[in-house]
């Protein structure tokens, strides 16, 4: 008998015929002898109805009362599925996220996990009672309600998995597991069976929807298991894990990409230690995160200072730079919406040189020009034109043989 988190998300509980089917999945997990809680989201489009909702009231909501009223999505379903779960013979307990005690920090819409209390869950849980939790949602330690931010179910299902110890969190979404890149650009994109922490995680922050990033994050943190499984037809999904053997690991794993990105640059900084610092605080102080940096010197004591942030941002993150621009005298500030990032990914690249050399030479015959390189250990990272952003996908999918099933070749 295994204990599992399973969480579900909106699509998959998009209505009541959905959530009667997620009710039937249970039900079988059960009847297999295993323990279940389940983490739910809101139902797919109800988190969109409640901010055109508020801002019907007003254009500037308080963070504090979007946090009372986001909550309440992930409350209906939890509700909902618990009742299905009693249509089918099932003892069926639904809990918030605060009555679990998940706690949070005080940031609203953006708060991040400091602990997980269990005592409630497996109070329930001795019970044979299946708990079906609100994901999402917590409390700070100041007592008021928080959200986790965009996907933060997929957070919770990881947190909640890493505190109760479970023999698996498995993530059932519209999708039936992680692919070497989006099949909606290409076609012969192939599904996983297994992929590194390390992978997905480059993978969700480069652009990958399958999974959040803070959730792979504590996966690999606890190493919980984590499993990306399809709501709505059977199969294995993807299992990511650690890697026991990287000699054997593919080349490249995966094309990720983001369509979302906007670039900034500060020309004609002041070429000194303490310059960057001096940029980037108040961005970091609006709570911004910047991605890909370059900085150039110039040779005349000065440097133009290049950054990336998402296309969200793009506007409040120009407005503070131009604050910057005139308290340093640097030139000017300038800026581009119009880019995108592609990113090949893969543990087994640490020690097999030349990938950078196919990239390159892949986007040059397709005549598509990089405007900023990024490298880690595990992958390349590259800006380039959003109108290039499919042409780039594909072509780098080829050139990597993605399409090719690697045991297929022995």
């Amino acid at each position: 008998m295994a204990l599992l988190v399973q969480k579900y998300g909106g699509t998959s509980v998009g209505n009541i015929e959905r959530i009667k089917s997620v009710a039937e999945k249970i039900k079988a997990t059960k009847a297999d002898g295993h323990d279940v809680v389940v983490v739910l989201s809101a139902m797919s489009g109800e988190t969109n109805r409640m901010i055109a909702l508020a801002k019907e009231i007003t254009a500037n909501p308080s963070p504090r009362e979007m946090d009372v009223l986001l909550t309440t999505g992930e409350q209906t379903t939890i509700a909902l599925l618990s009742m299905a779960l009693h249509s089918l013979g099932l003892d069926a307990v639904s809990m918030t996220g605060d009555q679990i005690r998940l706690k949070t920090d005080s940031c609203h819409s953006k708060a991040r996990i400091l602990d997980v209390e269990t005592k409630n869950i497996k109070e329930h849980l001795k019970l044979g009672r299946v708990v079906v939790v609100a994901g999402f949602q917590g409390r700070s330690e100041t007592n008021e309600i928080t959200t986790l931010g965009r996907g933060g179910s997929d957070t919770s299902a990881v947190a909640i998995a890493a505190a109760l110890k479970a023999d698996e969190c498995q993530i059932y979404t519209d999708v039936d597991g992680v692919y070497t890149t989006d099949p909606r650009v290409e076609p012969n994109a192939r599904r996983l069976d297994r992929i590194t922490f390390e992978e997905m995680l480059e993978m969700a922050s480069l652009g990958a929807k399958v999974l959040q990033i803070r959730s792979v994050e504590f996966a690999g943190k606890y190493n919980v298991p984590l499993r990306v499984l399809s709501s709505f037809k059977d199969g294995g999904g993807t299992l990511i894990c650690y890697e026991e053997n990287k000699m054997e690991s593919p080349v490249i794993s995966g094309i990720a990409f983001n369509r979302d990105e906007a670039r900034l640059t500060l020309s004609g900084v002041p070429d000194k230690p303490t310059v960057a610092a001096q940029i980037l605080s108040p961005i970091g102080d609006a709570n911004i995160d910047v991605d890909m940096i370059v900085q150039n010197t110039l040779g005349n004591g000065k440097t133009d200072f290049t950054f990336t942030v998402h296309r969200d941002d793009y506007e409040q993150t120009k407005e503070l730079l131009e604050k910057v621009c005139v308290l340093l005298h640097a030139d000017n500030v300038q800026g581009n919406k119009e880019i995108a990032k592609v990113s090949v990914v893969g543990v087994g690249m640490w020690n097999h040189p030349g990938v950078a050399k196919t990239m390159f030479e892949t986007l040059g015959q397709e005549g598509i020009n990089m405007h900023q390189i990024a490298t880690s250990e595990i992958k390349i990272s590259v800006l380039v034109d959003s109108k290039y952003l499919e042409l780039a996908v594909r072509a780098l999918h080829k050139a990597f043989k993605l399409a090719d099933d690697p045991t297929e070749e022995k």
